[in-house]
């Protein structure tokens, strides 16, 4: 797939126009210029998706035994890490993001791929003897259609995150990238096709989330929701899978917390905590934007970690030596700086970054913010940028209690010299994963996930399989006389 092209859309093991004909522009970031024109996926074009993937799962791919699903998903990892050059690029491009976390990111997509083509032989029911003559066993089954949409800031990893269970449990998917991150996933799909993937068994529909996004969540042909993105539309996807009462999966918003405790080794915690908020410009979930520093080593933390913070390297994504790539586009850029400059009117301190750039693409410095109230827009909404705050607390119990003071609960890291305190601190914190002592996030078979209005379900995991499987109940009567209930 090379860029500067037109790229349709995949439906049924094929590339397709969008009914409409509508081809939007892909903007680079990072230079504002075009990268190439994607077709628009509209409700006709749902429909011809929903349909294929149900023609798959009713034929091709639902008579596939699971050794063969193994094959063709190590075979599709395979494919991944063969064109790893090409998708990275590709992403880079896209997103604006340094190509250095690019890399990363195809490779924990191939181990996705890998991982859930291992486990996929651990999906089967259970069989128990009730008593008598009564035996009883359990069936795991497809849910069936599973209508995937995935946002801009990880349009390769988590199509992939999304698409390995659901391929794993056999069913079928029409996923819906962004419209302004479309490229990485089609490509995904062409390689799908090429090791063997039936037709209709993987449908990739780019368009807009309130038309297109919305037509496939409520499309009666989709019987399982997943999402990733921002915690308003989850709500709204919640309210139209209510009427059908649709499975559903949701992975949202976050504003997670890093605690540094004064007996931490600051020599690990500070570059560990710069990294956890800038690596991807500050545009991930999990990002630990808050930073909470126990209050008698405040000043020397934020000292220290400014400087590192103005260290970093900004600029061309496809430049190995970046560390920070562009912002998704100029009107996100605008949108971070207007937080920071509310924060600053609020009374935070910006004592790193905090500048527009001069030139062109959708650049943002590292920003630190400092005297930050936790009660605070900064310290409360989720920035999605390049922005961090920085918030004392006195003790463990007040770093808890500032901690677990937001709606969000996805990530949370603990710094601290005390193993007891890192355990007892972790066990506390109203999130769905905690790091201590490492700053790192998503690793195939770790659960990933939310608490409060980061959502429910857990991806990457083994527990993730039973989101794309119904459990059927059998009961069977093995004796060789006549059942007569009532005795007649």
């Amino acid at each position: 797939m090379a860029t500067g092209s037109e790229h349709g859309l995949f439906i049924n093991g094929e590339v397709v126009e969008a009914a409409s004909g509508e081809l939007r522009d892909i903007v680079e970031p990072a230079t504002g210029e075009i990268l190439g024109r994607a077709a628009m996926a509209g409700e006709a074009d749902v429909d011809r998706a929903v349909e294929a993937a149900r023609a798959a799962l009713d034929g091709p791919w639902g008579r596939t035994p699971p050794t063969e699903r193994s094959r063709l998903l190590h075979a599709l990892g395979d494919a991944v890490a063969a064109n790893r050059k090409e998708l990275a690029e590709l992403e880079a491009r896209n997103v604006g993001k340094a190509i250095s976390s690019v890399k990363a990111e195809v490779a924990g997509a191939t181990e996705n791929f890998r991982f859930f083509a291992s486990v996929l032989g651990t999906i089967g029911g259970r069989s128990n003897p009730i008593g008598g003559s009564l035996l009883s066993y359990t069936l795991k089954e497809p849910v069936g259609v599973c209508g995937q949409i995935v946002p801009w800031n990880y349009p390769l990893l988590m199509s992939v995150w999304k698409l390995s269970p659901a391929l794993a449990a056999g069913c079928s998917v029409v996923l819906k990238p962004d419209p302004q991150t479309p490229l990485s996933v089609l490509r995904v799909a062409e390689l799908a096709h090429e090791v063997g993937f039936p037709p209709g068994a993987i449908n990739i529909v780019p368009g807009d989330g309130p038309g297109t996004g919305a037509y496939l969540v409520k499309h009666p042909g989709v019987d399982k929701v997943a999402f990733t993105g921002s915690t308003r539309t989850g709500g709204e996807i919640m309210r139209l899978c209510s009427d059908p009462i649709k499975r559903l999966t949701l992975e949202l918003g976050g504003k997670s917390p890093n605690l540094v405790f004064a007996d931490a080794n600051l020599d690990d915690a500070i570059p560990s905590s710069v990294w956890s908020i800038y690596y991807a410009a500050g545009q991930s979930c999990e990002a630990r934007s808050r930073v909470l520093v126990e209050a008698s080593m405040y000043d020397e933390f934020v000292s220290r970690f400014a400087e590192y913070a103005k260290q970093l390297r900004v600029g061309d994504p496809l430049d190995a030596e970046t560390q920070v790539g562009s912002l998704i586009s100029t009107a996100h850029r605008d949108r971070v700086h207007g937080f920071v400059e509310r924060g600053v009117a609020e009374g935070a301190e910006i004592v790193a970054g905090g500048e527009l750039p001069d030139g062109k693409g959708a650049f943002y410095t590292p920003t630190v913010l400092a005297n930050v109230r936790n009660e605070m827009e900064v310290a409360q909404e989720e920035i999605f940028g390049p922005v961090v705050t920085v918030i004392p607390f006195e003790d463990e119990k007040d770093a808890i209690r500032i901690a677990n003071d937001v709606r969000y609960g996805l990530f949370a890291t603990v710094w601290t010299g005390d193993p007891a305190r890192g355990h007892r601190v972790a066990a506390k914190i109203d999130s769905g994963m905690v790091g201590i002592n490492m700053p790192f996030t998503a690793f195939p078979g770790i659960p990933f996930g939310g608490y409060k209005q980061s959502g429910f379900g857990r991806e990457l995991s083994i527990e993730t399989l039973d989101l794309y499987l119904e459990t059927k109940g059998v009961l069977v009567s093995t004796s060789p006389k006549p059942f007569n209930p009532f005795g007649l």
